[in-house]
C-alpha cells in the first residue's frame, strides 16, 4: 500500500465523531432525569398538572432566551407540518398525561416499573429503522437493565390496582419509545422545535389542571424544586435527549436510560429521602452488566484480549 493511500483520511470519521458527540449529549439526559424524583419531592404539594405547566413553561421561557441570546428567532424552528407538532405535543404531554393517570389508578412502584419498559421497547423498536438489525445482545442487555429496574422497587409491587391504570402505564412505555425512534426518524426537524412542544405540553396541562385539580403554590424552597425541574429534567433534558435519538446511538441511549431510575435512587438517598438497600446493590450490578452487554463492550473487549 503506498505512502497517499495510508495518509488518506476516512471519510466516516467526521460522521463518526458527530455521532459519538450526539451520543453524549443524549447520554447526559439520563443524568438530568436523575434529579425529577428529588426537585419533584423539593417543590412539595404541587398538583401534578400544575407542576407540569409551570415546569414546561420555565423551559420554554429559558428556549426562548437562549434563542434570543443567539440573534436567532424564538419562532422560526416552530414552522413545522402538522404531523410534526402531532409527535412532539403527544409525546411530551401525553407521556405525563398517561403517567399521571397511571399513578393514580395503579400501585406507584408497579406504574412505575410498566412504564419503565420504555428503554426495552426502544431497543427492539431501533430494529425498524433503516439500516439497523436486532442482535441476541441487544434483547440480553436491555432485559438485563429491566430486572435491575425491577430490583429497585423491592418488595413494593402488590396485586392492587385498575385496569385504566395498568392500561396507562403500558401506554406509557409505547408512547416514549414510539416517540424517541420517531423522532429519529424525523431527523430533519431541528431540535429547537421542540420549544414550541414544551409550550403547547404547559398549555394543555394548565387546562388539565383547571379542569381536575386545586391549585397549590409552592411555598419557600419548593420554588427552587419547580424552577429546578424546568431548568434541567423537564427542561434541557427533552432538548439533549432530542439531540441524542436524532444524530446518536438510539439503541445505546436505551440502555443507558435503565441508569435513570438507579442514578434517581442514590439521589434521593443523598437527599434524605430514601434509604440504602441490598436491592439497590443488585440493581446497580444488572443495570451497569446489561449496558456492557448491550452495548457490545463486553464482546469487544473480549476480542482485545485474545
Amino acid at each position: 500500500m503506498s505512502s497517499t493511500s495510508r495518509s488518506r483520511p476516512s471519510p466516516r470519521i467526521p460522521a463518526e465523531r458527530q455521532r459519538t458527540r450526539a451520543t453524549l449529549i443524549g447520554a447526559t439526559t439520563v443524568a438530568n432525569w436523575a434529579l425529577l424524583a428529588v426537585l419533584t419531592q423539593v417543590s412539595g404539594p404541587v398538583p401534578p398538572f400544575q407542576l407540569t405547566a409551570m415546569a414546561f413553561a420555565i423551559a420554554f421561557v429559558c428556549f426562548v432566551i437562549w434563542l434570543i441570546c443567539k440573534g436567532e428567532s424564538p419562532f422560526a424552528a416552530m414552522r413545522q407540518p402538522f404531523p410534526v407538532w402531532a409527535l412532539g405535543v403527544i409525546g411530551l404531554f401525553g407521556y405525563h398525561a398517561l403517567y399521571f393517570v397511571a399513578q393514580q389508578n395503579a400501585p406507584p412502584a408497579n406504574a412505575g416499573l410498566i412504564s419503565y419498559l420504555w428503554p426495552l421497547l426502544i431497543v427492539l423498536f431501533v430494529a425498524l429503522l433503516p439500516g439497523e438489525r436486532l442482535r441476541a445482545i441487544h434483547v440480553i442487555g436491555s432485559l438485563l437493565g429491566l430486572g435491575g429496574a425491577a430490583m429497585l422497587i423491592g418488595g413494593d409491587v402488590d396485586a392492587g390496582g385498575s385496569l385504566v391504570g395498568y392500561a396507562a402505564a403500558f401506554a406509557c412505555a409505547f408512547l416514549w419509545s414510539g416517540y424517541s425512534v420517531l423522532s429519529r426518524a424525523n431527523s430533519g426537524v431541528p431540535t429547537a422545535a421542540v420549544g414550541g412542544f414544551c409550550l403547547v405540553t404547559a398549555v394543555l396541562a394548565a387546562i388539565c389542571h383547571l379542569l381536575v385539580e386545586q391549585t397549590h403554590w409552592p411555598e419557600g424552597i419548593g420554588w427552587l424544586g419547580v424552577i429546578g425541574l424546568g431548568l434541567g429534567p423537564v427542561g434541557s433534558a427533552f432538548f439533549t435527549w432530542d439531540i441524542g435519538v436524532k444524530q446518536g446511538d438510539l439503541r445505546l441511549l436505551g440502555l443507558l436510560s435503565y441508569f435513570t431510575p438507579l442514578l434517581s435512587t442514590l439521589v434521593l438517598i443523598a437527599a434524605g429521602y430514601a434509604s440504602p438497600s441490598i436491592w439497590l446493590a443488585g440493581a446497580a450490578v444488572l443495570i451497569t452488566l446489561g449496558m456492557l452487554i448491550g452495548s457490545g463492550w463486553i464482546g469487544r473487549r473480549r476480542g482485545r484480549l485474545k
